[in-house]
């Protein structure tokens, strides 16, 4: 590594707890789900993209409670990501987005670290920030990855579906027409190849989708729900559809289908 990289700044990619955004969530302390090297640069960093500032501020109160933040939180430098990323995504390559960002990692190039954060979870997996993470490797600097909560994978691995091979699919048409279109097509793939196919919805029409999957499948696929993961109410139900519609309960208050969900369907 050359004298002049190593005078830049590390772009960390900091997981948050997962309450963030949910209704009637108890807050979780940091120090629950995040390890002590995660915790230990979170209160070290002065400089963020975010995106959500509020919940990112949020954030770093509850790691302030824990031990000292290096700079008061007013002092903090809390920039949020283009509102088109929250929106959109910023996955795809874009010559715009990808120009903001590389403006966004500026004090990077003077030897500031910055860390990258999302609501809730992990920044660029299911959320946005794919854009800060393409422009640091292109611009030479270092990308780290700390440990934390991902919740398609904490999903995943208790659905008791494939973990050796799967996809993440995000969301499905709201038109029930083409979700049915959509679920359909996910599932035929699923049972031809073994690959379990994971899906998302905004927490309000999660019972709509739900009900679409259940109404949608073969009896004989397997569907999983997984909703407020790591928080108390946290509940993970696995099993063929036809066993779903044997037991209606879920759809009546024993999933919580009012809190972030992972949806997951395979052989």
């Amino acid at each position: 590594m050359s004298a002049h990289s190593e005078s830049r700044g590390t772009l960390y990619l900091v997981p948050t707890p997962l309450d963030f955004g949910v209704a009637q969530a108890t807050p979780v302390a940091p120090s629950e789900w995040l390890p002590a090297e995660t915790l230990g640069t979170a209160r070290r960093l002065t400089h963020w993209i975010t995106e959500n500032a509020k919940s990112t501020r949020a954030f770093l109160k509850r790691v302030d409670a824990l031990a000292s933040l290096a700079a008061p939180l007013q002092a903090q430098q809390i920039t949020e990501l283009p509102r088109a990323a929250h929106k959109k995504g910023d996955h795809a390559p874009q010559a715009e987005g990808d120009a903001q960002a590389r403006e966004l990692l500026a004090p990077a190039l003077l030897g500031h670290d910055i860390g990258l954060v999302s609501e809730a979870g992990m920044p660029a997996i299911a959320d946005p920030g794919s854009s800060i993470v393409r422009a640091a490797h292109a611009m030479g600097l270092r990308v780290v990855p700390l440990t934390g909560p991902i919740s398609l994978m904490l999903a995943l691995a208790a659905s008791g579906l494939n973990g050796q091979s799967f996809a993440f699919v995000g969301y499905v048409p709201q038109d029930a027409t083409e979700r049915a279109k959509r679920l359909r097509e996910l599932e035929a793939l699923a049972l031809k190849t073994g690959q379990t196919q994971i899906l998302i919805e905004t927490p309000y029409r999660n019972t709509a989708l739900l009900q679409s999957l259940l109404q949608t499948l073969h009896p004989h696929t397997r569907l999983a729900v997984c909703g407020a993961l790591t928080l108390p109410q946290q509940v993970c139900r696995s099993a063929l559809v036809q066993e779903w519609k044997r037991n209606p309960q879920p759809l009546s208050g024993e999933l919580p289908l009012d809190a972030p969900c992972v949806f997951l369907l395979g052989r």
